[in-house]
């Protein structure tokens, strides 16, 4: 006992062993240590001695070691003694599969992809984790992998559609990402049938020798069944969907009006005539905006729900929220990120009704400089609902007769519009980047298809909420940057020195040049975008400067927002739809209350979550769009239409419709009797023998020929009498038969 004791007290880490176990093991770190220091793999029993495990603690040190290899500190060989990891030269990283059946490696610790051949993908699925060793380089010179260990399966159940070809059963996955089919074991298809869409749940994972075996769970439907696409997207996507029910029993546990307790320590605004300015289809209201004028400038009063009154750390619902990160909206469904009792109850700003919210009160100048502000909590009192499409003719009518019906909120709206126009020319002072794009809209039928698509017009009314709101996003970054409290930034880079370098590269073939060296900043964008405006070759340029640059992320480390021109940046404004708002929310109320919020995860962890959530909501919705796009694009087979080259890649262009606002593919094979060759740095692709020429930015005559739902993929071929002007308007013709074109 003595000799075990001696050893166990040589753990540099004991102390923390026992201040977090009543029976503390040797850490992972001493684990490690003792291994390595062997130099040589070493068996379990052998390890069990050496550490003098006890009989009772056996269960407890196995289940360690099994966390050190889930986590890539150990493994074992052939002959399950436990190696080190980092002593086998080991790389572990996520699979990214790829449609055409190969992969790639993303390395945990940064380095670069590792490319996974079809024969090495064939025992692994898409975001499964695994250990890999460098076997050689690829053609194309990049670092080639094998497969060593599966560390962690990532598909457990998958959607799909179900197939049956020679009285074999099996699943095609909906993810294209996943290439293998998942065959249905005997007897364990239920009900479905051939064609239906379906959850398969995988009994038998994938391995050198065999595809993977599932059971199916439940049938979702036919293929073309009304929302259909959303159902596919949400299981496609892990995108939660149904409130555990912890969550729900507390959201229906809550008073659904404001009590006498609420009220502690909040200032009563509802003398203030604050108001909503949202969409028409909009249930869930985050914000509430009023406005004065005041010496010097304006008072602007920026009042937003205050979730985070009501949804506490790590209870059922901020369990919940974390896990969604976002709410994602789909044409005609909207999955919340918190339940309908305080998405568009409690905590929505309805009119008429007392809410509690979180206040940024703030001093703007005549130039549109914010000076003074503050934060605190309130009770308010939305005095009007009222839509962008309502301000816009408000204000573009002050005697209308709509105008006239609001005429106690009336001057309040006049006030903000001048505010928007002092905040709009600060804008153009900071150098913010404003691209111009075009957002669409689906009308659908009552079946749930789309009737048609139309593009959005943006009016004043949106810019002004848009203004307001990032004038309170600015105060919140700096309220805790100047308090050193931590918080997740909303952070936008600007572009990588490839891309800068690739950009300015392409500008000079325009006689045009973004200024600003090797650090350009947003200012200099602006600048080059003011030179091309009005230019018929704008779109394409703006294109290509859009694509210069980065995606915007969450993090704790603060290094400004590049596209809006902010040093600090984070977002405030919307709590009931995005968790980091809701960080920010009780980042703030701690500042308040000479405290400091730390939440149960890393800020980086946070930061890397609530990214992967936009990102993936971005995913499903787009999903979910191109499936019903191609679902309309079956009435047009045959049609022939103008657009526009939207993007030029190795095995074709992509083309945006002007009519209908959906993109489709002229393979390269379809382009001409040449060999066309892609010129990435030009956006362009270029025939060897004629010279012809398609990029980015051309305007082309293409027909429909080939509608894939499965793929959800357009085909478009180059129609014959190809000779569209910019100014020409669009020719719609419908083919004879559209047979075999399928």
């Amino acid at each position: 006992m003595k000799k075990k004791n001696n050893l166990r007290l040589q753990d540099p880490f004991l102390e923390r062993e026992r201040e977090q176990y009543e029976h503390p093991l040797p850490s992972r770190e001493f684990i490690l240590q003792i291994l390595t220091e062997q130099g040589a793999p070493v068996g379990e029993e052998e390890l069990l001695d050496m550490l003098h495990i006890e009989q009772d603690e056996v269960d407890l040190f196995s289940r360690r070691l099994r966390a050190m290899e889930r986590d890539g500190q150990i493994m074992r060989n052939r002959k399950r003694a436990i190696c080190v990891m980092d002593k086998l030269d080991l790389i572990k990283g996520k699979v990214q599969g790829h449609p055409d059946g190969f992969g790639f490696l993303i390395p945990e610790d940064g380095s670069p992809d590792m490319f996974l051949s079809e024969k090495e993908m064939h025992q692994v699925l898409h975001g499964d984790v695994v250990m890999v060793r460098q076997s050689g380089v690829d053609r194309r010179g990049r670092p080639e992998a094998k497969v060593v260990e599966v560390l962690e399966r990532a598909n457990h159940k998958v959607v799909g559609r179900l197939y049956e070809e020679h009285g074999i059963q099996f699943v095609v996955a909906e993810n294209r990402r996943i290439t293998q089919d998942i065959l249905v074991a005997s007897g364990e298809s239920g009900k479905a049938r051939a064609g239906q869409v379906v959850i398969v749940e995988i009994l038998k994972q994938p391995d050198k020798h065999a595809q993977p075996i599932g059971r199916i769970v439940q049938v979702l439907g036919n293929y073309a069944d009304p929302g259909m696409e959303v159902e596919i997207a949400l299981r496609k996507h892990d995108l939660p969907y149904e409130f555990p029910k912890d969550a729900e029993r507390q959201a229906r546990g809550l008073s659904q009006l404001v009590t006498e307790k609420d009220w502690e320590g909040r200032e009563d605004i509802r003398h203030l005539p604050l108001v909503t300015i949202d969409g028409e289809t909009a249930r869930d209201f985050d914000d509430a905006v009023y406005c004065e004028p005041v010496k010097g400038g304006y008072r602007l009063v920026v009042a937003i729900a205050d979730v985070s009154h009501y949804v506490k750390p790590n209870d059922a619902l901020d369990r919940e929220a974390i896990s969604r990160g976002n709410s994602v909206y789909f044409p005609r469904r909207v999955i919340p990120m918190l339940p309908e009792e305080l998405s568009n109850g409690l905590c929505s700003l309805n009119p008429k009704v007392d809410r509690l919210c979180m206040v940024c009160d703030m001093q703007i100048s005549s130039k549109g400089e914010i000076g003074k502000y503050r934060f605190y909590p309130s009770v308010m009192y939305s005095h009007a609902r009222l839509t962008y499409n309502q301000v816009a003719e408000m204000l573009a009518e002050p005697d209308g007769n709509l105008a006239a019906e609001n005429s106690a909120i009336f001057p309040h709206l006049v006030h903000l519009h001048a505010l928007y126009q002092k905040l709009l020319k600060a804008r153009e002072k900071r150098g913010a980047i404003d691209f111009e794009t075009v957002e669409t809209q689906m009308i659908f039928t009552d079946q749930g298809k789309i009737a048609r698509i139309v593009p959005v017009v943006r009016n004043d009314a949106h810019k002004l909420i848009e203004e307001c709101m990032l004038a309170a996003n600015v105060c919140a970054a700096e309220f805790l940057q100047e308090h050193n409290h931590p918080v997740l930034y909303r952070i936008h880079q600007g572009p990588t020195p490839e891309k800068l370098e690739a950009l300015r590269e392409f500008m000079k073939e325009f006689g045009l040049r973004l200024t600003g060296d090797e650090e350009p900043q947003a200012a200099d964008y602006s600048k080059l975008l003011k030179r091309i405006k009005g230019r018929p070759d704008a779109a394409l340029l703006q294109t290509v400067m859009l694509r210069s640059l980065r995606q915007a992320r969450y993090e704790p480390e603060n290094v400004g927002h590049f596209g809006l021109g902010y040093d600090a940046y984070t977002h405030f404004t919307s709590p009931i739809r995005r968790y980091p708002d809701l960080l920010v929310h009780r980042a703030i109320k701690a500042v308040l209350q000479g405290k400091k919020y730390k939440p149960a995860q890393k800020w980086a962890e946070l930061g890397l979550h609530c990214s992967m959530t936009e990102r993936r909501a971005d995913d499903a919705t787009r999903d979910v769009e191109a499936w019903l796009k191609c679902f309309y694009m079956r009435d047009h087979l045959g049609s022939v239409f103008i657009g526009t080259v939207s993007s030029v890649t190795s095995f074709g262009m992509f083309v945006s419709l002007d009519d209908l606002y959906v993109e489709g593919l002229v393979h390269i094979s379809e382009l001409g009797k040449d060999y066309f060759h892609f010129d990435a740095t030009k956006h362009l692709l270029l025939g060897e023998r004629t010279g012809q020429s398609y990029r980015l930015g051309d305007r082309v005559q293409v027909r429909v020929v080939k509608v894939d739902m499965e793929s959800t993929k357009v085909d478009f071929v180059l129609h014959e009498e190809e000779a569209a002007e910019p100014d020409a308007k669009p020719r719609k013709k419908t083919a004879k038969s559209s047979k075999g074109r399928k």
